[in-house]
């Protein structure tokens, strides 16, 4: 009879996090076999939800789930499951709505000129949505599971062999067989390490703590973000305490972390005596910042921070995995099913990883100006006062909710590597909802015969769309990639073979 171990799927996933989960369900859209394996016996954990586990998504994850019709149901989610998110982020508790922060410095809606992005349009991935990592990955689980994604726990990644045709890997005794293989198995990543990938970058500043603590004298602490001569807290009553204490990153993962110990940390960091009396929950983390010098080695890619881990400042991290996954789904889908340019994989990495390096350097200018030293609390003030005005509002916003996220793809107008506005037409559809089969899209706001014939080459790996937007912006015409990022646009329509080019470049001759 046949066993598990003989089974051979399209692609393995090692790692069932929301990154891994994510990548699985836009796998299955096309049909792909699909095995995500996952050390863990126990999805849930205490540090995933509230109040360690808060994220908040960024603009390009909200498109990404609308586009695949996931936003709502993380909302409802959200809503429904325990625990209020209010009272979980002190940033909440403000009577001006909070639009991000850069270092702990705070920066407000009401500053930001949205009007800076003229390529966007009103969409329901504007919202500020916050949630917690347990809620997330169970709807995401959900959605994986409802599509036919095999999903094995307490099966984490051992070994791994690699062939020109194939990947063979091992987990919990057994042997698995794919056509490709993806590590989203987190920072100590097993698949990064056994393929061979090059993990490069600066070592920690700091060693950070998330704990929650009974206090004999709580007034003590300052409730919100405080910065002080030894470093930084952030405390949210009764208990609830991150902060950071720039050892190096000494004291991470070396030893259990005790009562005593935190207790010691915490006066030093706040510079007051105060008392814990009970230790109910820690983990401790560092600014380390790596990056795999490339996402792809043969049959082997990486996603998440199993391509690249740095300080949990700003929230980027899980974003920007969430995004490694978007971009990658369709360009395995269309290499495996053969409908590919011969190096349409290859521009994973070559698009993703920049946007890593950009993000990692925004984590270290956070360390930097928040390290107890003179020179960084002035470049602190400075910092403050730019936040402040608009235009400073605005470009801290820009690059906190991933506005200015852009591909370069090439092609001369401004849109091309954007995200694609979301289009309503005069039906009330919207180009978000007409994503969700994850297909390629030709909108023609004209009605041109020779757009029809062009689309209708490609057959349905480009969906062709026509009518009249409520605002297009001034536009003709745009192709967009099953990702939602624009390959093409016109604004005169006299470049009709830029089309057909752009289109042969993501969709294949």
């Amino acid at each position: 009879m046949q066993t598990q171990s003989t089974f051979t799927y399209d692609v393995i996933i090692a790692g069932a996090g929301p990154v891994g989960l994510f990548l699985a369900c836009e796998l299955r859209l096309a049909g792909l076999s699909v095995l995500v394996l996952e050390q863990a016996e126990d999805s849930r954990s205490a540090l995933k939800q509230l109040p360690f586990g808060l994220r908040g998504l960024t603009i390009p994850t909200c498109e990404a789930f609308h586009r695949r019709g996931l936003l709502d149901e993380i909302v409802a989610a959200q809503r429904a499951s325990a625990g209020a998110i209010k009272s979980s982020a002190h940033w909440m508790q403000q009577a001006r709505r909070p639009a991000g922060h850069f270092a702990g410095i705070q920066f407000y809606q009401d500053d930001v000129d949205t009007a800076k992005w003229p390529w966007r349009l009103p969409t329901p991935a504007d919202a500020a949505v916050a949630v917690d990592m347990q809620t997330l990955e169970s709807v995401l689980a959900a959605r994986a599971a409802s599509m036919g994604v095999a999903i094995r726990r307490g099966a984490g990644v051992t070994t791994v062999a690699v062939s020109d045709a194939d990947v063979t890997v091992q987990a919990a005794g057994e042997m698995f067989r794919g056509r490709w293989l993806v590590g989203c198995d987190g920072g100590r990543s097993t698949v990064r390490k056994a393929a061979g990938f090059d993990f490069v970058g600066t070592n920690p500043e700091f060693t950070g703590y998330s704990v929650e603590v009974e206090l004999a004298d709580p007034d003590m602490l300052c409730p919100g973000r405080n910065y002080t001569q030894a470093g930084m807290y952030t405390y949210a009553e009764p208990g609830t305490i991150a902060m950071v204490d720039f050892d190096g990153g000494a004291l991470h993962r070396t030893a259990p972390i005790t009562r005593e110990h935190v207790q010691s940390v915490l006066r030093r960091v706040s510079c007051t005596d105060v008392t814990v009396t009970a230790l109910r929950l820690a983990a401790t983390w560092t600014d380390r910042a790596h990056q795999a010098t490339t996402y792809r080695r043969g049959r082997v890619l990486l996603a998440g921070d199993a391509a690249h881990i740095h300080s949990p400042l700003g929230g980027q991290g899980l974003n920007l995995g969430l995004g490694d996954a978007m971009n990658l789904g369709w360009k395995l889908v269309a290499t495996i099913h053969r409908q590919a340019p011969t190096d349409l994989l290859d521009t994973y990495s070559r698009e993703r990883h920049p946007v890593g390096v950009q993000i990692l350097d925004w984590s270290r200018a956070q360390v930097a100006i928040m390290q107890p030293a003179p020179g960084s609390r002035a470049l602190q003030a400075i910092i403050r006062d730019l936040i402040e005005t608009r235009d400073g509002a605005s470009y801290f916003a820009e690059r906190v909710r991933g506005v200015s996220l852009r591909y370069e793809l090439g092609g001369g107008h401004p849109l091309v590597g954007r995200s694609v506005p979301d289009f309503e037409l005069s039906d009330g559809m919207t180009v978000g909802a007409l994503l969700r089969s994850a297909k390629g899209m030709l909108l023609d706001f004209d009605e041109r015969a020779s757009l029809r014939a062009l689309a209708s080459r490609w057959g349905d790996r480009i969906a062709y769309v026509a009518g009249e937007p409520r605002d297009r912006l001034g536009l003709n015409a745009v192709l967009v990639r099953p990702d939602g990022f624009v390959a093409w646009a016109s604004d005169d329509m006299s470049n009709e073979e830029e089309a057909a080019q752009a289109a042969s470049r993501w969709f294949g001759d």
